[in-house]
């Protein structure tokens, strides 16, 4: 739990949902992908927001989710939308 509540964005709230996510380090968080993670938690967690996803894949890229490049964002904003319609 330590070492996944040091990277950027990673609360302790969003670090007990990855341990029952079944992510419980950091090279884990990175091998699933944030939109996998963020798959998982929103399967326990319905309010899971855009918010998360841009806080997850902070997290992959060890940077805070307001540095996250447009591009990427879009894409989050793109796969987050097309998750919300199923």
């Amino acid at each position: 739990m330590c070492e996944m509540s040091s990277l950027p964005n990673i609360g302790p709230q969003v670090a007990r949902q990855l341990r029952e996510a079944g992510i419980t380090t950091a090279g884990e968080l990175r091998a699933a992908g944030s939109r996998q993670a963020w798959l998982r938690i929103r399967a326990m967690d319905p309010s899971a927001c855009i918010h998360r996803l841009y806080a997850l894949e902070g997290a992959v890229r060890g940077v805070k989710k307001s540095e996250l490049p447009p591009d990427v964002k879009a894409e989050l904003k793109a796969f987050y939308n097309a998750e919300k319609e199923k």
